[in-house]
């Protein structure tokens, strides 16, 4: 796939493109309010949720179709452009015929490859620029295949958004960011334009600064950000929401690195990556063999391939040693775990 970028007249090219607004449309006033002070300070391009999908019934889920005339008066008194979500083919029809001028499918419709389906037939013989948000859970293959649906349906003017995913576990982050997914979306699809929202990530405003310095950091291409004229009153989600100023505040402080930069310089400790990567597979390769003779030694005693209290002692141990060594304890889980499923691997081979 060959995406085009998302270009917009009077919307500068470099990074990041900022995409900022409320999460939800609530009332003309609010809508108004936010997008001319958010004009004020340079933003180009303006984002109100019109239909918003909720966990659970009885939330607020947007004022529908009324709001979007407060687009329409955003873009003609303000010269902004606007975007909003959509999540229905009657979403995308009500959204074209009101002239918004960018559509993003949100993380629980890019899920569902039917919806997506939907979606995708609703926009065929369109040009409008589609943004796609990461599915709930961390599935990149189910990404992929929402961004090609639209796609197959003539829409080349794509980005993709990481809004971080779901988890069970209370954690500093709404949702995680896994940053390794969209790094490996961006080296399977290289034209892909990508952005961060990183309010969902955070899901608190103190955080809002940090990830996009980090988004930034990992040459994302822009930030779409929610901004409220009052958050603490805001209908939805307000404790992620910044004001105006604040956001304009944290861009003005963004350190965009030189990506054009030589990197001549780094070519010696690349080097020395190398030679570590190199002794690491070696390492490895020495694991799994002695793995196997301690397949071959349960094969021959009649002994089950796992051993819980083994295992449960290597995990503590190990992250006990690398956390001491500056690594973190979920790294390290995860390298473990997947140096224990190979070695069950070779050990059932010798089993068979």
């Amino acid at each position: 796939m060959d995406f085009e970028p998302i270009s917009l007249p009077d919307v500068p090219a470099k990074r990041p493109i900022v995409i900022a607004g409320p999460c939800s449309a609530e009332t003309e006033e609010q809508v108004m309010n936010t997008a001319r002070s958010l004009s004020r300070h340079g933003i180009k391009i303006f984002r109100a949720g019109i239909w918003k999908p909720r966990t659970k019934p009885g939330g607020f889920e947007g004022v529908g179709a009324e709001g979007l005339p407060w687009l329409k008066r955003v873009k003609e008194e303000l010269g902004m452009y606007v975007a909003t979500e959509v999540a229905t083919s009657k979403h995308v029809r009500e959204a074209l015929a009101n002239d918004v001028d960018i559509l993003w499918i949100g993380a629980r419709t890019s899920a569902n490859p039917f919806a997506m389906q939907e979606i995708a037939d609703a926009l065929e013989g369109t040009d409008i620029p589609v943004m796609i948000k990461n599915p709930v859970n961390p599935d990149l293959e189910l990404w992929i295949g929402a961004i090609e649906r639209i796609y197959n349906a003539g829409v080349h003017r794509i980005a993709a958004i990481h809004r971080g995913f779901s988890t069970y576990d209370k954690k500093i982050y709404r949702n995680l960011p896994q940053w390794h997914i969209p790094i490996e979306l961006k080296r399977r699809l290289p034209s892909l334009p990508i952005f961060c929202d990183p309010s969902h990530i955070g899901g608190k405003r103190e955080l809002v600064g940090p990830l996009c310095q980090q988004a930034m950091d990992l040459n994302f291409d822009g930030l779409m950000v929610e901004s409220h004229c009052n958050p603490e009153k805001a209908w939805s989600d307000a404790s992620q929401q910044v004001m105006p100023d604040v956001l304009d505040f944290i861009l003005d402080t963004l350190i965009i690195r030189d990506m054009t930069q030589s990197t001549e310089s780094l070519e010696q400790l690349r080097k020395q990556i190398d030679v570590c990567d190199n002794d690491l597979l070696e390492l490895l390769a020495k694991r799994m063999r002695i793995s196997e003779e301690i397949g071959q030694y349960k094969k021959e005693h009649n002994m089950p391939i796992l051993q819980s209290a083994r295992y449960e002692e290597i995990l503590s141990k190990r992250i006990f040693q690398a956390k001491s060594m500056g690594m973190s304890e979920d790294f390290m889980k995860t390298v473990l775990v997947a140096i224990h499923e190979e070695s069950v691997r070779h050990q059932m081979e010798i089993m068979k």
